[in-house]
């Protein structure tokens, strides 16, 4: 089986978020199961000298973008043996930052027809186009339109996976004629609530839609987390399955890791403790080794539950434990933290923006991991936390519910709370200080922590799985 795996973005080559990770991860997953994956992904401006050192041409080729055509190069690596294909155009993709311009609309839809596009020009004909999130949404849609006459697509399948539904692709009908170009017979396919919508597009051309969780993709059958889509997500719900992502555990790896100060494993922790009290004297955090340090990693956005965290923070800090911090986000919560650390030096250490050895440090060196999303569709933070024995803290929604389980039965691995309210948060936060408070019973926790198989093993089966159901059917 032949899988193209189409992304806006893939780790290392460029990355925004946990996209990256995913499309970097799973298509070397797929391939260890003998799955022929490869990754079709834009050339931005950011992609690095040794990663471009790594990309030979290929050839170029012209898109249609609705009635004019544009030039795309298509360059070809390898790299941890997968095969990713970066296709240039320097007018939409030679710029600073990967989103957020004035004309994404334009940029994704020429990239979509891209992925087409290119398929005839490079040696490899897939049985299943593997689609993420809006930008590239249009890919089954165009698919449909366009292409399923020629025999060299006839048979392609389509999988369209929702990392996050709150961005969906949202434009005015001024795009259909000049930029998308859609036939007018399919151009209700992207018709939606009075505006085009890509996603709802995908959700309705794919021959499957998964989404990053088994609970997530509950949840966005509800109008309170949908942000929109439920009605078309309720239609088409036959489509819909959940997948939880797994972490690349060659990157996270507490017995291998050379970002942080010193390897350990389950059996011999010892390595754990060193990395706990070198993480107090970077952060300028008196070295205590008995006090116990709450590990945040994080955007600071009220999406990702700091206005919980902001409603009870002093009064958790009447306990004796620290605060270990790094992120940015928004003003309110970057000024808020920043305030607590001047504060209480001895108690908060931060570090405003986004730092991955530190990253890597303080999920090596806390001793719990606090997430209280409002909404977290999978969430990696909470994943990585258990491989380095940090006992996470966590809301039950998304996937931080598919993931943690309470150990208030004995058996889980974390502490949770079920609403989303800041005296529930902070009442978890006590029980597992308590926890904490048992050596023998948090050496057991954290171990077990360490035990939990979140690889991309499981994720990748259950996609295979996936995509044999959908060739073969």
């Amino acid at each position: 089986m032949k899988v193209l795996f189409a992304s806006s973005e893939a780790y290392p080559f460029a990355m925004s978020g946990g996209l990256a990770d995913v499309s970097g991860a799973l298509p070397k997953a797929l391939r260890k199961r003998l799955v022929g994956c490869r990754v079709v992904m834009p050339l931005y401006g950011c992609v690095s000298e040794e990663m471009r050192s790594k990309m030979n041409f290929l050839c170029s080729i012209t898109v249609p973008v609705s009635w004019r055509r544009q030039y795309c190069g298509i360059f070809e690596a390898h790299v941890d043996g997968v095969i990713y294909y970066l296709l240039d155009n320097q007018y939409y993709f030679k710029r600073d930052g990967l989103y957020g311009h004035y004309d994404d609309a334009e940029r994704f839809a020429f990239f979509s027809r891209a992925v087409l596009e290119i398929i005839p020009h490079i040696d490899f004909k897939p049985d299943v186009i593997h689609c993420n999130d809006w930008q590239t949404a249009l890919v089954p849609v165009y698919l449909n339109a366009f292409y399923r006459w020629d025999e060299t697509f006839k048979k392609i399948k389509t999988v369209f996976t929702i990392h996050n539904i709150q961005y969906q692709g949202k434009y005015g009908h001024e795009l259909t004629g000049d930029v998308l170009g859609l036939p007018p017979e399919c151009e209700s396919l992207l018709d939606y609530d009075g505006c085009i919508n890509f996603m709802k597009g995908a959700i309705q051309c794919a021959d499957k839609v998964t989404t990053v969780s088994p609970t997530y993709a509950r949840e966005i059958l509800d109008p309170y987390y949908s942000h929109g889509l439920d009605g078309i997500l309720r239609e088409f719900t036959f489509k819909l399955t959940g997948i939880v992502n797994g972490i690349d555990y060659d990157v996270y790896n507490p017995e291998k890791d050379g970002l942080i100060y010193r390897s350990y494993n389950a059996d011999d922790m010892v390595g754990k403790a060193f990395n706990k009290q070198s993480l107090q004297s970077e952060l300028g955090l008196p070295q205590k080794p008995g006090v116990p340090v709450i590990g945040i990693v994080s955007r600071l956005v009220k999406h990702k539950g700091f206005d919980l965290v902001k409603c009870v923070f002093e009064e958790l800090l009447r306990a004796d434990l620290q605060f270990a911090i790094l992120g940015s986000g928004e003003w309110e919560f970057e000024t808020f933290f920043h305030r607590m650390a001047e504060r209480y030096p001895d108690k908060v250490g931060l570090n405003l923006g986004f730092n991955p050895q530190l990253a890597h440090r303080i999920y090596a060196g806390a001793d719990m991991f606090l997430m209280p999303s409002q909404s977290e569709p999978c969430g990696l933070a909470q994943m990585v936390a258990l491989r380095y024995g940090t006992v996470p803290i966590v809301r039950e929604t998304g996937g931080l519910n598919d993931t943690i389980s309470d150990s208030g039965d004995g058996q889980g691995n974390g502490f949770t709370f079920q609403s989303y309210n800041a005296h529930d948060m902070e009442n978890a936060v006590w029980r597992a200080l308590a926890g904490y408070s048992d050596a023998n019973g948090w050496n057991t926790l954290k171990k077990r922590g360490m035990e939990c198989d979140n690889s991309w093993s499981r994720s990748a089966n259950a996609y295979i799985k996936l995509y044999k159901e959908i060739v073969n059917g």
